[in-house]
């Protein structure tokens, strides 16, 4: 996709461009003139909240009258944060303000919601920060500088790093490692609840040590995901097309709120990219959790972070019941039938999942915590290696088979990539996430999911087990894992 110019300063200037006008290149796209008259007068918002979608469970909301969102609809090109009214509901975990941030440009309606990874937390240590990156990102709330315009060779501003240049997906003009939807309207979602943008229960966690008062904590993800949906439909255009993806916490939290937020946007080409957040089948009435290794942790969290229970009212207002009334085949029973639900819901949307086969991050919120075996063993290497024995047993027998048995996902599992602990393919970089064997790579699994002409998809996994320890590292990767 070609860029025109996008600062309104150089408006003019662009007409003397008039004889080498681009035709769009994908649906979404506008053409020269169209481009130039969104630079002149911002197109507004043609898809608002209609007065259906303020009603039922976890409702969308009209703009608020009077209320300064600080949003300026002609600044392209920059991230501008975006505050969200107190009437929406949406607050952090201690309680402050929610706020989001937008990259608006002028050349396309598509758009990326991008969910910001970074833990989770169901206990004092991890919701007030002392169990530090495995517990809940931002424990202190959004400050207001939190995304900016950065240079990933800018060392001296390196605190953006696990931010704005998390991912090719959201990091425009990414200097070596560019990918299309970094050039769309990017919508990220920072996060600060601990509950994987799927929360909506306050929890009072009482500090083990009893010398600090007890942490009021919001699980309010969920309600923070409807006021961003709304501010999005009240004031940017409708896309043509719509990626929903995220990193860790991130990619499950956009997998967990896709079935509302892409019915709620009503899009043209809906995209769905799972990276490294995995759900997999674990039936909470089983009491196996050898053959199951996420269920102890399921149970955990639903407990935690909802309301809901097997003998409650079906009708209550919780997230476990709106994805049931609003996802055909998705049983509470068991989560991970969500794959299916969704891909019957939305049988013309590409959806993708993806992850290293020697994750050492996710795995360990999965497991460390709820087997002994692991959580106590003291040798560092020997806990990473029942980590991953995990980890690759839920991947091959509790989600490949549910994936196969849909009509539109795809997955990419590549081994191994030494930095950020394996975890996450589409952080910082798309590079070391190849499957030599089949001639893949990370970028071509991400152009067959974010292809709105369709075709086969890829459902990749790597056997080989050994060569991407043997060369998969480079000088850069051990600057920035330093700097983080």
């Amino acid at each position: 996709m070609i860029k025109v110019l996008r600062s309104a300063a150089l408006a003019c200037a662009a007409i003397s461009l008039t004889l080498s006008a681009q035709v769009s290149a994908e649906p979404g796209d506008y053409g020269f003139w169209a481009t130039l008259g969104n630079l002149i007068v911002p197109r507004q918002a043609n898809g608002p909240v209609t007065q259906e979608q303020t009603q039922g469970m976890y409702p969308l909301s009209r703009e608020v009258d009077g209320f300064d969102d600080g949003f300026d609809p002609a600044d392209y090109d920059n991230w501008q944060k975006v505050d969200v009214p107190a009437s929406t509901g949406a607050m952090c975990g201690n309680g402050s303000p929610y706020k989001f941030f937008v990259y608006r440009v002028p050349d396309t309606s598509n758009t990326i919601f991008y969910f910001e990874g970074g833990g989770a937390c169901w206990d004092y240590e991890s919701c007030s920060g002392q169990a530090g990156i495995r517990g809940a990102r931002n424990p202190n709330g959004i400050p207001d500088d939190y995304v900016q315009n950065i240079n990933l060779l800018d060392f001296e501003n390196s605190s953006n790093l696990g931010t704005a240049a998390a991912s090719p997906l959201i990091y425009t003009h990414h200097p070596y490692d560019q990918f299309k939807t970094g050039e769309w309207n990017i919508v990220y979602v920072p996060y600060c609840t601990g509950d994987i943008y799927v929360g909506d229960k306050t929890q009072v966690y009482a500090d083990p040590s009893g010398q600090n008062p007890d942490l009021v904590w919001h699980h309010n993800g969920l309600r923070n995901v409807q006021a961003v949906t709304s501010w999005v439909k009240n004031n940017l255009q409708k896309p043509r097309q719509m990626l929903a993806a995220g990193c860790s916490a991130g990619s499950i939290g956009a997998l967990l709120n896709y079935s509302k937020l892409r019915a709620d946007m009503s899009v043209d080409y809906g995209y769905l990219l799972d990276d490294s957040g995995p759900l997999f089948n674990a039936p909470r009435d089983s009491n196996d959790p050898e053959s199951y290794p996420s269920l102890p942790l399921h149970r955990e969290v639903l407990d935690s972070w909802t309301t809901y229970s097997d003998d409650g009212d079906a009708t209550a207002e919780n997230p476990i019941n709106l994805l049931t009334q609003i996802t055909p085949g998705f049983d509470p029973n068991a989560l991970a039938t969500l794959y299916g639900g969704l891909s019957n819901k939305f049988p013309g949307d590409r959806l993708g999942i993806t992850h290293f086969l020697a994750d050492g991050n996710f795995s360990s919120y999965s497991y460390e915590r709820f087997f002994g075996e692991i959580g106590n063993d003291p040798d560092a290497q020997s806990k990473l290696a029942k980590l991953r024995a995990r980890w690759q047993q839920d991947t091959f027998d509790n989600l490949i088979p549910l994936l196969d048995q849909t009509g539109n996902w795809g997955y990419y599992f590549p081994r191994f990539r030494n930095f950020n602990e394996s975890h996450c393919t589409t952080v910082l970089d798309l590079q070391y996430g190849e499957i030599a064997q089949l001639g893949l790579d990370t970028r071509d699994f991400l152009n067959n999911i974010v292809n709105y002409q369709g075709g086969s998809y890829i459902r990749a996994y790597e056997t080989d087990e050994t060569s991407d320890f043997e060369n998969n590292n480079n000088w850069f990767y051990d600057l920035v894992g330093g700097l983080l």
